[in-house]
């Protein structure tokens, strides 16, 4: 999604979504919010976002593919699913003329609501011992 919109909210951000890719777009975050159900929803970075304990995953939409950002370690933990996409550090490109990888991202997100749990439990930890 290219533009200097502004979003506050997911289904606004999905709408303003070229037509051809709004599908994929809310099949995405279905598999999200199945995978994360206790995420919350906002708007981050103008990306539609997930947060628990922290954020989870971010994800947009561009000309030619979908971003997927579930953080360094995300993209760590699944080099081998991920290793036929192009990647950053913490961002991997789904093209938009493929189906998107829904176990490997459901799994992804799981792995990331762990990792943000622990985190979470170690924070409390360290308060509590203080």
């Amino acid at each position: 999604m290219e533009s200097k919109n502004t979003y506050a909210t997911i289904d606004a951000y999905i709408s303003a979504s070229s037509p051809e890719i709004q599908e994929t777009l809310r099949a995405l975050r279905t598999v999200i919010r199945e995978a994360a159900p206790e995420a919350r929803e906002k708007i981050s970075y103008q990306m539609p976002t997930f947060e628990l304990d922290g954020n989870l995953v971010h994800f947009a939409a561009f000309k030619k593919h979908i971003g997927f950002y579930p953080a360094p370690s995300g993209i760590a933990a699944f080099q081998e699913e991920l290793k036929g996409y192009k990647q950053s550090k913490g961002a991997v490109q789904f093209p938009n003329d493929q189906p998107l990888p829904y176990d490997t991202i459901r799994r992804i997100v799981q792995y990331r609501v762990e990792e943000n749990r622990e985190k979470a439990q170690e924070k409390m930890k360290k308060k509590k011992q203080k």
